[in-house]
């Protein structure tokens, strides 16, 4: 299948919002991190306000605080009147249409402020995740895993913006074989510090990534995503666990490609070239190119599977198309078949 989270999001990212490096990503999180805080104000103490010809958020004691464009949709949602009708009246009257709509329980909003501007409201039960700690996660456990090629568009992969964050990482050393085809590790991670969507992951392997950021021929496709709600830190080891798995695999596959690799250099295609030549075309090796194989083989040492495998890899270069080349490479990577 072919996987395209990295791709939407590429597209719909302005360029502040991309980074080049996970650490300055962190660095992004965590200053925002380090800049927020998280105030617990009474519903009659939340009111909209008019200060400046703008309209602000006023909570108690602590004064009024510019919205975004996320905060302001929750305190509408909180208010259930719809953003669009809000956004067409005078600041004056949609602070009166606020002050008229809003909940007054007795339960406390939860207001993450940065500054003097709201980034999001929520009631009692949200809980926050940062992206700082999400990241720093994956600074950890993920340490041979870097963002792709940059996109035609210069987009990275490495997204932070107003409303969440996004990862795209793959390990470009991970290459490993899979039947007859070579995929390597990869996956998109995502949260929001401020509910606009889910803390989550997906892991895969893939063949080739272009530059869409399209993921193409991905297999072992997983996928797992979870609200923010008093078990999210549930949800960040579960995303370790899913980053160690794949980590494991890729361990074991390499492992398990080396020992095929060294069991290939030492077993023999033969008694002598005869015998080496007629099981070399038997695996679709056209005859000029396994008698040549075989002789650049008999050249350096002894008529083994991976000395032949080598040599046949070699030749291939030669073709003037990719896809001639490619096909050439498979049929040669079959002969490991005979030591599998």
């Amino acid at each position: 299948m072919n996987l395209t989270k990295a791709h939407n999001e590429l597209f719909r990212r302005t360029p502040d919002e991309a980074f080049p490096t996970l650490q300055s990503l962190w660095e992004h999180c965590h200053r925002q991190k380090t800049q927020s805080m998280d105030r617990w104000i009474a519903p009659r103490e939340v009111s909209a306000r008019v200060w400046e010809d703008m309209l602000t958020m006023t909570l108690g004691t602590d004064g009024a605080f510019l919205m975004n464009d996320w905060s302001f949709t929750q305190l509408c949602r909180s208010a259930d009147v719809t953003k669009d009708t809000v956004n067409r009246l005078t600041p004056k009257t949609a602070s009166l249409v606020l002050e008229e709509t809003l909940p007054r329980g007795t339960k406390p909003f939860q207001v993450f402020t940065e500054d003097k501007r709201v980034r999001s409201l929520h009631g009692s039960t949200y809980t926050r995740l940062f992206n700082a700690d999400l990241i720093m996660m994956l600074r950890e456990f993920a340490t041979d895993f870097q963002p792709p090629q940059n996109a035609m568009n210069g987009g990275t992969g490495l997204y932070a913006g107003e409303q969440d964050m996004f990862c795209f990482l793959i390990d470009p050393m991970g290459w490993v074989e899979i039947g007859e085809e070579a995929y390597a590790p990869g996956f998109f991670v995502w949260n929001s510090e401020v509910g606009r969507r889910s803390l989550g992951i997906q892991t895969f392997w893939f063949q080739a990534v272009c530059q869409n950021h399209i993921v193409w021929d991905a297999i072992d496709v997983c996928e797992f995503s979870t609200k923010h709600t008093s078990k999210i830190q549930d949800g960040l080891t579960t995303i370790r666990s899913m980053i160690d798995a794949i980590v494991r695999k890729r361990d074991q596959r390499k492992e398990g490609f080396a020992a095929l690799i060294r069991k290939a250099m030492e077993a023999t295609l033969g008694a002598d070239a005869e015998e080496a030549f007629k099981n070399v075309c038997k695996n679709g090796i056209s005859r000029s190119a396994a008698q040549e194989a075989i002789h650049i083989a008999q050249e350096k040492g002894r008529l083994t599977v991976w000395s032949v495998v080598d040599a046949l890899t070699r030749l291939t270069q030669r073709s003037e198309y990719i896809g001639d080349r490619a096909e050439a490479d498979a049929k040669a990577a079959s002969l490991l078949s005979l030591v599998a």
